[in-house]
């Protein structure tokens, strides 16, 4: 199976709402009744998350943003969906920062294996979780899909380059997290879980199978529109979306 098949997006934007769902499902008799996730920066709490959804569902969620005006925002959304749980923090990228997501998260009643962990902040994204030690189910971590798998690159300040598919998989291999979905985002599953995922047995045996280039990533996306907007698509770009 590749999980792919299932992508529908509520709040997401390439599809990871309905990937996390099918995820969710198969490891369900693991979940607790409380059930948590994490996601930052979080801007609104709903504008392009892959976490919203289960807010939706009853799921408890710590959101993490560190511009003030976007945190304005999110207070906004935490008035009506209580199980919202806004901090207003820059995350560190260092063990050595006292804002490191540890550090954080030690502020709320969150549990240390909880059930989501979403991270896009565009920059240090992998040194955030490389950083972090706890240890949720899922993880999903935004890389950049313009760099092909065998190629090892970290984000650096001043660079043009993210964190490459190869770099975020043997961060999490080290971490203990097997690859599952590749949908512009990473989706990592803890190495205890990986067998109640139906994932292709080529999928497990090289990950590199699983990774999308930023035009494919693209087409999809184009290819979930209304048909009112591909057909404005198609006179611009003249291809047959």
């Amino acid at each position: 199976m590749n999980l792919l098949r299932f992508r529908k997006n509520n709040y997401s934007q390439n599809g990871e709402d309905g990937v996390l769902e099918i995820v969710l499902q198969k490891i369900a008799k693991t979940l607790p009744k409380a059930k948590w996730c994490v996601e930052f920066g979080a801007w609104d709490g709903k504008y392009l998350s892959n976490t919203f959804s289960l807010v939706q569902q009853g799921w408890n969620a710590v959101y993490i943003e560190g511009d003030r005006e976007k945190y304005h925002d999110l207070l906004e959304t935490s008035k009506k969906w209580k199980n919202i749980y806004p901090l207003h923090a820059y995350v560190g990228y260092k063990k050595e920062d006292q804002n490191k997501l540890d550090n954080l998260l030690k502020k709320t009643v969150i549990p240390n294996d909880y059930e989501l962990l979403s991270i896009d902040i565009d920059s240090f994204d992998l040194d955030v979780w490389e950083a972090y030690s706890g240890m949720p189910k899922v993880v999903v971590i935004e890389i950049d899909s313009s760099i092909k798998p065998g190629i090892y690159n970290r984000y650096k300040i001043g660079s043009n380059n993210g964190n490459s598919f190869s770099s975020t998989l043997l961060v999490a291999k080290k971490k203990g997290y097997e690859l599952i979905c590749h949908t512009g985002n990473l989706i990592f599953i803890r190495k205890d879980l990986i067998d109640k995922i139906d994932l292709d047995k080529r999928y497990k045996e090289n990950p590199d199978f699983l990774f999308l280039d930023n035009n494919t990533i693209f087409l999809n996306t184009i290819r979930k529109l209304p048909k009112s907007f591909k057909k404005i698509l198609k006179r611009i770009f003249r291809y047959p979306f």
